[in-house]
């Protein structure tokens, strides 16, 4: 039925545009019939302002895959280099909460972790909305930062990475069956903001899945049973990502065509000094404002490395019983 009604808007959306760009294109002839230039002028500007709607529409015919339309979780990680890395996985925190609040998302701090000087070790983001997951996978990799550090006294230009792992929320649709005995549950007391009874009670839950080494976190609620049920959801979302990976490892294999994904893959760069670009290393594709894409200007990235991995050789489907 999900299926369905996704179907049933993007149908209804691509006739409506059509209808919309032939009754502007009749008032652009009928204006010029009877030389009337502020009729073709409201119709040229009307088609101009359904460039980005149309720009939109093409991005969704892109999200095909099982798992597009799901929510998505966002695990941020600084690299080595202590506070410059740290600080950078803070800033890749901003960019992301920034692209979602613009794109109509909503987004939930489930784990974050803060650093010793600045930054963040690490965080996990719970990104809700439509295709949230179809638009954050091709995130997932190593984005490396040259700046000049405001933390070095000498004004040294330093190099820094942090990872992203984008994996879908998985909902009562998809069965995963976890063995209890393969997974150490941790309990420890929450870091950062949160009140008196966050900081002073064992509120906060780690997991880890032993045959696979996947571990994840939770420290969002005051409730350890409720922090615990939300790491055990993030687990499964996990292990159904990894399937997913395994079978778009499968399907780029098979058209020669590995595409730098995976974790431990260097995707992105930004340049803030001594010039200003931001490059995605996959598809070539640039932007000469990162100040605009640090502030959440994402999507052009996004639409082009969603149609890089398409013409690579498809998409996978998880095999989970």
């Amino acid at each position: 039925m999900r299926r369905r009604q996704d179907l049933d808007i993007r149908i209804k959306t691509v006739l409506r545009l059509e209808q919309t760009i032939s009754d502007n294109r009749e008032l652009i002839e009928l204006g010029e019939m009877e030389g009337d230039q502020a009729v073709v002028g409201e119709a040229e500007k009307a088609l101009q302002e359904l460039r980005h709607e149309v720009a939109e529409s093409e991005l969704e015919t892109l999200l095909s895959g099982e798992a597009d339309g799901n929510d998505s979780y966002l695990q941020i990680n600084a690299g080595a280099g202590g506070t410059e890395s740290q600080d950078w996985a803070l800033m890749l925190m901003r960019m992301y909460t920034r692209w979602a609040n613009r794109t109509g998302l909503k987004v939930e701090v489930l784990d974050e972790h803060p650093g010793e000087e600045a930054g963040i070790k690490s965080c996990t983001l719970e990104i809700k909305g439509h295709n949230a997951y179809g638009k954050l996978k091709t995130e997932s990799g190593v984005h490396r930062l040259v700046r000049i550090s405001p933390y070095d006294s000498n004004a040294r230009r330093h190099t820094s990475f942090a990872s992203v792992w984008a994996y879908p929320v998985v909902d009562d649709e998809i069965d995963i069956q976890v063995n209890e005995a393969d997974v150490k549950v941790d309990t420890y007391r929450a870091s950062g903001a949160g009140g008196q009874h966050v900081n002073t009670t064992d509120s906060a839950v780690r997991l880890t899945h032993m045959p696979s080494g996947i571990i994840v976190a939770c420290q969002a609620e005051r409730s350890q049973h409720k922090n615990r049920a939300t790491a055990w959801k993030m687990l499964k979302a996990r292990l159904y990502e990894m399937e997913l990976q395994k079978q778009q490892e499968k399907i780029d294999a098979a058209n020669a065509k590995k595409t730098d994904i995976g974790w431990g893959h260097q995707i992105r760069s930004y340049v803030l000094q001594p010039y200003q670009l931001v490059k995605d290393l996959r598809t070539g594709f640039t932007s000469t404002n990162p100040s605009a894409v640090l502030d959440g200007d994402l999507d052009d990235f996004i639409q082009a490395s969603l149609a890089h991995r398409i013409k690579g050789g498809g998409e996978a489907v998880a095999d989970i019983e």
